[in-house]
C-alpha cells in the first residue's frame, strides 16, 4: 500500500471527506493509474484508523464522482478519466473539468474565416445568400488524452473578433470575458455514432469505435445564436448528467 503524506483528523471536515480527498488527489495526479486497484477496505481502515462505515462512505463519494468503479469480489479500481458535464449548467469543457481537478487543454487544427456553412448552421444563424462564417476545428484533451474533436461555427461579425484571440482556451468564457457577450442558453441534440477513420485518427481510437455525437447551438442572453458546434466525444470518456422532472397535468373532476 502506498504511503500517504497527508494525515486526517486535523481538519473540521468529516473523516470520510478527508479520506476521499486524499485518494482523489492520488488518482488525479497519476499515483494511481486507470484500472489500478485501490487498497482494500481493511487496508484503508488500518492506515487511517477509522471504521469500515467511514471508508465505505469515502469510496461511495469517489464512485459518485466517477473516479472509481467496483468489481464484486475483486475490489475498487480507478476509472479511466471521464469528462462529466451537467447539461443544466451552460459551461465550457474546461470550466466543467477544472472544478473536478482535471487538467484540460486544446489544440487548434484549423481556422477558416470564409467558411461556407452547412445547411444546419445556415438555418441556425438565419443566414441568407453566401454569407460566410468562422469555422474552428479543435481537439480537446483531458489529462493529456484526446477526448473530443470539436467543429465550431460563429457568425461572421463575432468570428472576426474571436479569431484574434487564444482559441486553445475555453470558448464560452472567452466570448463572455473578452468579448463582453453574456451567454444565455443552449439547445442540445445527442446521438450515438461510430467513428469514421478521420475522426478515429484524431481521437486516437480505432475506426468504428463508439463515440457520442453532440450538436449544440448556444445563444446569448438576448436570444441571438452565437455558437453552433458539432462535438465528437470518445465513447467511454464522456458523460452527460441530466435532472428531469415528470410533469403532472391537473385533472378536473
Amino acid at each position: 500500500m502506498r504511503i500517504y503524506s497527508e494525515e486526517i483528523g486535523t481538519s473540521p471536515l468529516p473523516l470520510y471527506v478527508q479520506i476521499k480527498e486524499i485518494l482523489k488527489k492520488l488518482i488525479l495526479n497519476g499515483s494511481y493509474g486507470p484500472h489500478e486497484k485501490l487498497p482494500s477496505e481493511n487496508e484503508l481502515m488500518k492506515r487511517f484508523g477509522v471504521s469500515r462505515i467511514t471508508v465505505r462512505q469515502a469510496l461511495r463519494d469517489l464512485h459518485a464522482e466517477g473516479l472509481v468503479f467496483s468489481s464484486q469480489g475483486k475490489g475498487t479500481f480507478v476509472s479511466k478519466p471521464k469528462a462529466v458535464q451537467d447539461v443544466l449548467k451552460l459551461e465550457g469543457f474546461g470550466e466543467a473539468m477544472h472544478s473536478k481537478g482535471y487538467d484540460t487543454s486544446a489544440t487548434v487544427l484549423d481556422i477558416n474565416d470564409r467558411c461556407r456553412p452547412p445547411k444546419a448552421v445556415k438555418e441556425a444563424f438565419s443566414l441568407e445568400g453566401n454569407e460566410p462564417v468562422l469555422e474552428i476545428k479543435r481537439i480537446r484533451y483531458l489529462n493529456h488524452k484526446p477526448v473530443s474533436y470539436d467543429i465550431s461555427y460563429f457568425p461572421e461579425a463575432l468570428g472576426y473578433r474571436l479569431k484574434k484571440l487564444d482559441l486553445t482556451q475555453d470558448i464560452f468564457p472567452t466570448i463572455e470575458n473578452q468579448l463582453g457577450i453574456p451567454l444565455g442558453r443552449a439547445d442540445y441534440r445527442l446521438e450515438a455514432q461510430l467513428a469514421d477513420s478521420s475522426v478515429a485518427k484524431l481521437l486516437e481510437i480505432k475506426s468504428g469505435s463508439p463515440i457520442m455525437w453532440v450538436e449544440r447551438l448556444t445563444h446569448d442572453q438576448s436570444g441571438n445564436p452565437v455558437d453552433f458546434e458539432y462535438l465528437h466525444f470518445v465513447g467511454d470518456a464522456y458523460q452527460f448528467h441530466f435532472n428531469v422532472e415528470r410533469q403532472h397535468n391537473e385533472v378536473s373532476l
